[in-house]
């Protein structure tokens, strides 16, 4: 990843913001059953854009109004912990809520979740 291409949201479009590099993979899209959906599974994703912007992750895809998530903001409640299944490991996850599923549902078509990755998560093993 030295390239200065970031994938804050992991399996969408690559970023070069300044700040993204802090923030490589921190989310990722899960489907129904908790399992990473890559651009590979759903091209669409590839069109969801993102940048970092007074505290945000502000995201946009064609057609979308966009959306902003708190960058640094970790939810403590734990109704909203999930597990998710990246490249068959399992890994501790966030849920950021209905909004931001009905979103990318809209986007992908697909019934999705936007996650993230818990800090205390250790080393994943992403797809290749």
């Amino acid at each position: 990843m030295n390239s200065g291409a970031y994938f804050p949201i992991a399996g969408c479009a690559a970023s070069s913001h300044r700040l993204a590099a802090d923030y490589d993979r921190r989310w990722l899209i899960v489907d129904a059953e908790g399992r990473f959906l890559t651009s590979a599974a759903c091209p669409a994703l590839l069109q969801v854009t993102t940048e970092m912007r007074l505290g945000y992750l502000v995201i946009r895809a064609p057609g979308m109004l966009r959306m902003d998530i708190p960058l640094d903001v970790l939810e403590d409640d734990d109704s909203v912990k999930r597990n998710a299944t990246i490249n068959g490991q399992t890994v501790a996850v966030v849920d950021e809520g209905d909004l931001a599923a009905v979103w990318f549902g809209n986007v992908t078509g697909v019934e999705c979740r936007l996650v993230k990755v818990h800090p205390e998560t250790g080393e994943i093993r992403w797809p290749a």
